[in-house]
């Protein structure tokens, strides 16, 4: 009988884990301030950098040996705030300049090319500013949705022996292939469930700990301090403030975590169990 993920990680398989992830380090100055914050709290376990965004390199200014990964960005949804291709990617450029705004259009236009060629040196980009990658992540999941898009992502999980951030088995039926066995046939480790719904804000979903099953189950949270830069940027803003101050300002999530009996983990304990096989 092959080893569960917490086994593998060297706990009991009816271990609860739990990986809290800041996912959109250096979409802005205030999200910089609000997951470092977090992070350095010891509540929030890992974050994923964005690395086309503005604010990437003062994020990697921040960086001191946090467990950070990449979140591997094809798309910029924001109207008035923009990013794009650190490669030269013309099928990767919407109208406007800048990334896409939606998955539909990257879908449609992209060069898979330099879909590839971008992912990595988004990757290699945030190595050569000093971050010890610990895993991958998808902006707004447009390379978990297709499969033509997954293959790269996959592929570079096992370039540079990352885990990812996946879909749990329930979501993965809406999308038409099997990409948890494609992962576990690579040797890539993912969590097991996702704790995210669409809508659902995180003091709703810290309502749900205490029903978690065994395993490993990732929590996304997008921490920003309040400023008129963010409330300029996104209408989620209150969402994003609301998140740090769960994990800065509260008791909110050390309770809920008390009251639920999870141990929290990393990213870089997946990885490190990969790398050993």
């Amino acid at each position: 009988m092959s080893s569960s993920l917490a086994e593998r990680l060297g706990y009991r398989s009816d271990a609860k884990l739990l990986i809290i992830n800041a996912d959109e380090l250096g979409f802005c100055h205030s999200s910089n301030v609000g997951t470092f914050e977090c992070v350095r709290t010891g509540l929030v376990t890992s974050a994923s950098l964005m690395v086309p965004c503005p604010w990437a390199r003062e994020a990697a200014a921040r960086y001191r040996g946090e467990d950070v990964g990449v979140r591997l960005t094809l798309t910029a949804e924001h109207e008035l705030y923009r990013w794009g291709p650190i490669t030269h990617a013309p099928s990767l450029l919407g109208g406007d300049g800048g990334f896409p705004r939606t998955n539909e259009d990257v879908w449609d236009h992209a060069d898979l090319d330099e879909v590839r060629r971008e992912a990595r040196a988004q990757i290699e980009r945030a190595i050569l500013w000093g971050f010890d990658v610990s895993h991958l992540d998808t902006a707004h999941s447009t390379m978990l949705l297709r499969p033509e898009f997954f293959d790269v992502y996959l592929d570079l999980a096992v370039e540079f022996e990352l885990p990812i951030a996946m879909f749990d088995a329930t979501a993965e039926s809406l999308i038409g292939f099997p990409a948890r066995d494609l992962a576990a046939e690579a040797g890539v480790l993912f969590p097991d469930q996702d704790l995210w719904a669409p809508g659902v804000d995180a003091r709703e979903l810290l309502q749900s700990l205490g029903s978690l099953g065994p395993g490993v189950t990732e929590l996304p949270l997008r921490p920003a301090v309040d400023s008129a830069e963010l409330r300029s940027i996104t209408p989620s803003w209150g969402a994003r403030v609301d998140d740090h101050a769960i994990v800065c300002e509260e008791d909110t999530l050390r309770d809920a975590l008390l009251d639920a009996g999870v141990t929290l983990i990393g990213y870089r304990a997946l990885r490190e169990a990969q790398r050993r096989g």
